[in-house]
């Protein structure tokens, strides 16, 4: 029978090994080499994208124009996001990191409920006054009022918003730690589905009535 401090240090070695585990999950991989410049065109599928001949890279490669240009906010929901993700920027491939360019019209331009799935986002306001929040898990909702030069933190995965709540255009620069962090907008995920949810199960869980249900699909699939 082994003895309890050789058992001990099998237990610690395993959790050791798990929590490492965790982390390697918890953002994007760490990179193999300096430099991964994305190779978009290629056909090979993997985890990001595979790298570009490393004799092809420049440094435009790792540059990217336009984010002091203002967005489009002729929409209906008076907002627009200008990305610079790893597809807009290729040098960002294996470095964990991207930006965002945030503009909301006034009044009232919405970034509306959404999460990200890979990525904890860091939001600087520009200009204008936002009203900002994200709801945890046990469904508390943290909001504040930002304005010129307030930051904000939305965790990973969680729910979260913005909206313009002053009398002129507002201008936000958001940093997330992932290359490609994904956008998921609450309500056209649930009612603009292809194929849709099933409106029984959609009129359960929000307690509404099947037809409701049905308006809100067609709104969200013909939009």
């Amino acid at each position: 029978m082994e003895s309890f401090p050789a058992l001990a240090l099998a237990v610690l070695v395993i959790l050791s090994y798990a929590n490492s585990i965790v982390i390697v999950r918890a953002s994007d991989s760490d990179p193999l080499q300096d430099i991964c410049v994305a190779d978009l065109k290629s056909e090979v599928i993997v985890n990001g994208f595979p790298c570009k001949n490393a004799m092809m890279v420049t440094a435009n490669d790792f540059r990217l124009s336009g984010l002091d240009k203002p967005g489009n906010t002729n929409n209906q929901l008076g907002f627009v996001v200008t990305p610079a993700f790893v597809m807009q920027l290729p040098g960002l491939n294996t470095l964990g990191i991207s930006m965002v360019r945030l503009d909301y019209a006034a009044p009232l331009g919405l970034n509306p409920p959404h999460t990200h799935p890979r990525a904890t986002e860091i939001l600087v306001v520009i200009e204008g006054t936002l009203l900002v929040g994200f709801i945890n898990t046990n469904n508390t909702l943290f909001s504040t009022t930002l304005e010129k030069g307030d930051v904000f933190v939305f965790p990973r995965g969680l729910v979260h918003f913005q909206q313009n709540i002053g009398g002129v255009n507002a201008v936000a620069i958001a940093s997330l730690n992932s290359q490609n962090p994904g956008t998921q907008q609450v309500a056209p995920a649930l009612f603009g589905a292809s194929p849709p949810v099933s409106a029984s199960v959609l009129a359960r869980a929000f307690q509404i009535d099947d037809k409701l249900v049905q308006i809100l699909q067609h709104k969200f699939t013909s939009s």
